[in-house]
């Protein structure tokens, strides 16, 4: 359903995405039609795009340009950097993300789909399943996105193929079970046309599923979080310097995982402290209980020397307090990394030297092969890396847990974000 014109709309459940796919498979056009068909488009901004496409000399109304905002990419095309659109409908929120499809802007469709609750990866019904469906879906599996959706665009240039839509989607869901991603669904839409999209399809009477808009609507998202492992990274220790609250002391933060409520038994990493929760609070005032993602501030029963950087964990299921990592790191700069190489690594509150013991292997992104041993990453490449940390931090599997399972490594010397990593294992 479309947004009605009060703010409450805004309210809903939030549902972040990624579109990636290859070059000119519409991704810009798919949300430019996603906005424009769900009202979302501004006046002004309609009257802009008409005459942007009039001076191009297209012969349609491009909704991608509602997305392509940079000058160089409307000159030439194609989408460089990761563009954010956010809309909303009655049932829910959408952050959309959408990113290049170029094999060197990879490092930028990894930080757009860093966030993501789930990844749209557009195909041309006339090329079906090609290496760059191979290099996003990859990607996707790696950045753990639990859900992912298949758009087989260009139906209308196949004459509505029932068979080569049926061709593809058996393609999709062999590439889907080999990259073990555990959600995955296949919708044939025509974006420049609406087919699918918002609308359901006059000239497909033959695919009887949800729209793209109706299933991003109706999936489930709420158990994707890690909610049998309580998790709190430190991010500020609350104390109101005033008498009337002279003994007011709380830890703000947001939550990373688990369930947490009054009465739980904790331990503070990596002191290895023990102590029970009094009570959760927001502003709002206390909380029966809280979930992943919600900003909160945690009372303790005792006083404790407890900093930012240091986590609230479950005592009989804790995180890994590691000094020694292995992770699938992207690397971001033109500068490879090599053995040896130290770095700063930032991990949820939490800050620390590393070096980079070894380079374990280096992944083929046109095969999806690992490469042993490498001798460099460069710019773009994706490989398993092993760190060694001067202080423990507290990580689980990117696996088990996204916000403790990842982390970015930085320059120290020119404060640049060089590579994004997700933890595979950690020694103590």
């Amino acid at each position: 359903m479309l947004a009605p014109a009060s703010p409450l709309a805004w309210e809903g459940e939030l549902l972040r995405l990624v579109t990636c796919g290859s070059v000119d498979d519409g991704k810009s056009t798919l949300i430019g039609r996603l906005l424009y068909d769900t009202k979302q488009v501004l006046a002004d901004q309609l009257e802009h795009i008409e005459a942007t496409s009039e001076r191009r000399g297209d012969e349609y109304l491009n909704l991608a340009l509602l997305t392509d905002g940079l000058r160089a990419e409307r000159e030439q095309g194609i989408t460089i950097d990761v563009a954010y659109r956010s809309f909303a409908t009655t049932s829910r929120r959408f952050i959309v993300a959408d990113s290049p499809g170029h094999v060197q802007y990879t490092r930028n469709m990894v930080t757009g789909a860093s966030t993501a609750d789930l990844a749209i990866v557009l195909l041309d019904a006339r090329k079906g399943v090609i290496e760059q469906t191979r290099r996003h879906s990859f990607i996707a599996s790696l950045l753990r996105i639990p859900h992912l959706v298949a758009c087989v665009n260009k139906m209308d240039l196949v004459d509505w193929s029932e068979e080569r839509f049926a061709e593809i989607s058996a393609d999709v869901t062999a590439l889907a079970e080999r990259l073990d991603i555990p959600d995955t669904r296949v919708i044939p839409i025509a974006a420049l046309h609406g087919d699918n999209v918002v609308n359901p399809s006059e000239s497909m009477p033959w695919y009887t599923g949800p729209t793209l808009l109706r299933y991003l609507e109706e999936v489930q998202i709420a158990t994707d979080r890690d909610l049998a492992h309580r998790r709190f990274p430190v991010q500020w220790v609350v104390r109101p310097m005033s008498d009337a609250h002279h003994d007011y002391r709380g830890y703000a933060g947001q939550i990373a995982g688990g369930v947490w409520r009054a009465g739980d038994d904790v331990v503070i990493l990596p002191s290895g402290l023990r102590t029970r929760v009094r009570g959760v609070e927001t502003l709002d005032g206390p909380l029966d209980q809280a979930i992943p993602m919600m900003s909160v501030t945690v009372h303790l029963e005792d006083d404790l020397d407890i900093s930012r950087g240091d986590m609230l964990a479950d005592p009989d299921a804790p995180p890994v307090a590691a000094r020694v990592v292995d992770a699938h790191v992207c690397w971001m700069i033109d500068r490879p990394l090599t053995a040896g190489a130290r770095l700063a690594l930032k991990h949820t509150t939490r800050s620390a030297r590393v070096i980079v013991d070894r380079l374990i292997d280096r992944t083929d992104i046109t095969t999806l092969d690992p490469v042993p041993a490498p001798a460099e990453l460069a710019l773009n490449d994706i490989g398993r890396v092993r760190l060694r940390a001067i202080t423990p931090l507290m990580v689980d599997p990117y696996g088990e847990n996204r916000a403790t399972g990842s982390f970015i490594l930085i320059d120290e010397a020119t404060n640049e974000t060089v590579g994004a990593g997700m933890v595979i294992s950690a020694e103590a």
